[in-house]
């Protein structure tokens, strides 16, 4: 079979609810926002879905027929795809559609897409429907004195029956909107503008969403109706996926967000022709854009981000004109023209850093090196090309611990919060740099047939003490590395339980596979193998269980591969045939008596542990009282334990109003900004929701201030992003503190020493 490269990768399973979150989030205008243009499948689209079924019922690693099961399954995962928390659709929209619920694998057979095109475009009247009523609300106002509340994650409850039991629960959904605001200090006719706006935004971006976005996120409802971890890629996500894993792009090199209807400068990437121009700032908002130096300029404002970005982005060494409306001018502004030659732009934002953190213990102070690595990258067509010098995580990593070592550190924390994954190569590869030779991890093929993956390069990058940082967000290649790590005896494995998703999956590159020149059909990410530790255990399900465990901060049930109802069991085969480079079975109990002497006293993981426990117990409640009283009393009480916990946050207050405006994507990018946390995710709004009980009053720095991400303002998001960053890590820190332990141990008992690390490893003297 023909695939594009061979890439063995993994994700965090989070692609469909992503690919809804952006489109929903980044719509051009089309027109009049109070028409609905009903959305048609192409040609394209239909041979796109035939030539899926055929592959996934014959190559997938689970291969299963599109029988009548399958079409069930499909049809009901595409309504929760649209609506997860039954908001918009009624049981007799539901039933409307029911005798084509058996049927859709027999219509992608026929090339027929209608059915799915129907809901969807039944979904955005609906949105239509429920936006009118709540912007009508808006005109009464609400009894906050009454006793009710507002279930806001309803994904487990039935379908509204009647369109008056739906209307009521968007009256409680406009009311705790509305009670938010009006928490967060804003009066009544503010609270009417900011709401009127933003339901009106909502549904003109739904309105907008094109023939390609109603087809992907139908697409993904059979992907991933097969197992969790199957996607299918539009070519346009295809084409940024590819830029998110060799961290490169070919443009101008600045960060884009929406603002209001405007494209804004959220950052300028040091070293790209944006900065090298000197002409571009940031808050500059993007008007117009050209092509070569005398193309016409084509008006932007309003457009969906991704096409603006897919206009700024070209081939290396050609010419874009941006038409400019500067940071500090108003509306009516005068524009400036700068032209840009689109150069090759590192994208460093998720590439490995270094840093390194003291530790003090008495008299003593230890340097402990740490690596940041947010995902496994590696440009998979420079080293396809033979390209002697392409960009790999491995690389970069083993020249950070080069630098780490001539800064004379102690000990090394690798630090995989948050990491999703990534290349099977480079997994293979950064273990490694930590062991000498041997397997690292085991696959198996859909036919029984088991391979391993090892590491055949002699010597280590470094020997000394290690740990590994992970928490449940950490999946995959970092499930490979971390399990690799502990199986050899190499480091101790530090924080949450991982993730536990332990599959691999392949690009199939659709237009390849069927000779088309022209990127039409997309890709699929699909699974073909399972992997195994070198012990022979399997991180699915189950994950990595750390030596040392830290507090477990989300929802431990609705995050991990448990929580797919279609995720493959665990199992496992015969170990491989390997040596452990030490045992720290003695040296695990140490590390954590002194680990937990410190979190009984250290007044700063204390205050963490209150976090947690306070959070996950928030989480837990799925309802939110509308009373008012009853708000701002949980509110203070709140507020109070914040003051108490965290004092420092408050005493800048009055330089860091605002509030965070999302997370940093580079999914759609020249590197860019979009986050809508109304988009139907139940998480985002579960979090949005709740944001309000821990919501207090006005020198509260991280007070909830009932506003989206794209209702704050572009200055006060990146003041509040840069004092967050200032915020100690506690997590980081203590981590690093149980790596100085073991140092300390080391030193002291050379026969721990022995057992622990690898032959010829010393432990470097502390710093005095």
């Amino acid at each position: 079979m023909l695939v594009r490269n061979r890439k063995a990768l993994w994700f965090v399973p989070t692609l469909l609810a992503a690919v809804l979150a952006a489109t929903l989030a980044m719509a051009k205008p089309a027109g009049d926002a109070a028409t609905a243009i009903a959305l048609k499948p192409t040609p394209d689209q239909a041979d796109a879905a035939q030539m899926a079924m055929k592959i996934l019922s014959h190559m997938h690693y689970k291969p299963e027929a599109f029988d009548t099961k399958m079409s069930q399954q499909v049809f009901d995962r595409y309504l929760d795809s649209l609506d997860a928390d039954r908001l918009f659709f009624t049981q007799a929209d539901i039933d409307r559609f029911t005798p084509a619920r058996d049927k859709l694998g027999e219509a992608i057979r026929n090339k027929d897409l209608s059915v799915p095109f129907a809901i969807f475009n039944l979904y955005v009247e609906r949105i239509g429907e429920r936006t009118a009523f709540a912007r009508a609300e808006l005109k009464k106002g609400f009894d906050f004195g009454k006793d009710e509340s507002y279930q806001y994650q309803r994904d487990k409850a039935p379908w509204a029956k009647t369109d008056a039991e739906v209307n009521d629960l968007w009256r409680k959904r406009v009311k705790n909107d509305w009670l938010r605001l009006k928490l967060a200090g804003k009066d009544d006719a503010k609270i009417r503008e900011t709401l009127d706006k933003r339901y009106a935004n909502y549904l003109e971006r739904v309105r907008q969403l094109t023939s390609e976005d109603a087809f992907s996120i139908f697409a993904n409802a059979y992907a991933m109706s097969i197992e969790p971890h199957t996607n299918y890629l539009s070519p346009r996500q295809a084409e940024n996926f590819e830029i998110a894993m060799k961290l490169s792009l070919e443009g101008i090199g600045a960060v884009l967000q929406r603002e209001d209807d405007y494209t804004a400068i959220r950052e300028v990437v040091p070293g790209g022709p944006a900065a090298l121009s000197g002409k571009v700032k940031v808050g500059d908002r993007i008007v117009g854009v050209g092509q070569g130096e005398h193309g016409p300029l084509v008006d932007v404002v309003g457009w969906r981000l991704d096409d603006v970005v897919e206009k700024i982005r070209g081939a290396k060494d050609t010419t874009v004109r941006l038409e400019i409306l500067p940071a500090d001018a108003g509306p009516d502004g005068k524009h400036m023209t700068i032209a840009l030659v689109r150069k090759k732009v590192a994208v460093e934002e998720q590439a490995a850093k270094s840093s390194v953190i003291e530790t003090k213990d008495g008299d003593v102070t230890h340097k402990i090196g740490v690596i940041t690595l947010p995902t496994f990258y590696q440009d998979f067509e420079a080293h396809r090309r033979g390209d002697a010098n392409f960009r790999s995580a491995t690389r970069d990593v083993a020249r950070l611990l080069g630098e780490l070592k001539k800064q004379n550190v102690e000990g090394v924390l690798i630090d995989l919060r948050n990491n999703g994954g990534g290349s099977l190569d480079e997994a293979t590869t950064l273990t490694g740099l930590f062991i000498d030779k041997g397997p690292v991890v085991q696959v198996r093929s859909a036919n029984g047939r088991i391979d391993e993956h090892e590491d055949r390069n002699g010597g280590m990058a470094w020997n000394g003490p290690l740990a590994v940082l992970v928490n449940r967000n950490s999946a995959s290649a970092s499930e490979i590395f971390a399990a690799a790590i502990q199986d050899y005896g190499r480091g101790l494995i530090i924080g949450e339980p991982t993730f536990g998703k332990g599959t691999v999956q392949n690009l199939l590159d659709l237009d390849q596979m069927y000779g088309n020149e022209k990127p039409t059909y997309g890709e699929l990410k699909m699974t073909i193998q399972q992997f195994f530790r070198v012990n022979g255990g399997s991180t699915q399900l189950r994950g990595v269980t750390p030596d040392i465990a830290f507090p477990v901060t989300g929802d431990f049930a609705q995050n991990g591969e448990q929580s797919y109802d279609n995720a493959l069991p665990w199992t496992s085969i015969p170990a491989a045939d390997y040596r452990p480079t030490g045992d720290l079975k003695a040296l695990s109990p140490l590390l954590a008596a002194r680990h937990d002497r410190r979190a009984a006293t250290e007044k700063d993981w204390i205050a963490y542990q209150a976090d947690v426990a306070d959070a996950r117990k928030l989480r837990e409640d799925k309802t939110i009282s509308l009373n008012e009283a009853v708000r701002r009393k949980e509110r203070d009480e709140q507020e109070a334990k914040r003051r108490e916990r965290h004092p420092e946050q408050f005493a800048d207050a009055a330089q860091s109003a605002g509030k965070s405006g999302g997370t940093k994507t580079i999914a759609n990018a020249e590197d860019r900004r979009a986050a809508d946390p109304d988009a139907e995710n139940p998480a985002a709004k579960a979090g949005a929701a709740n944001g309000a009980k821990v919501a207090k009053s006005g020198d509260n720095p991280n007070q909830d201030d009932g506003l989206q991400a794209d209702e704050r303002s572009l200055k006060s998001d990146l003041a509040e992003e840069k004092r967050r960053k200032a915020f100690k890590d506690v997590v980081l820190n203590e981590a690093a503190h149980i790596v100085a332990d073991e140092v300390d141990l080391l030193r002291a008992d050379t026969k721990l020493a022995a057992q622990v690390l690898p032959r010829g490893a010393i432990v470097k003297d502390a710093v005095n």
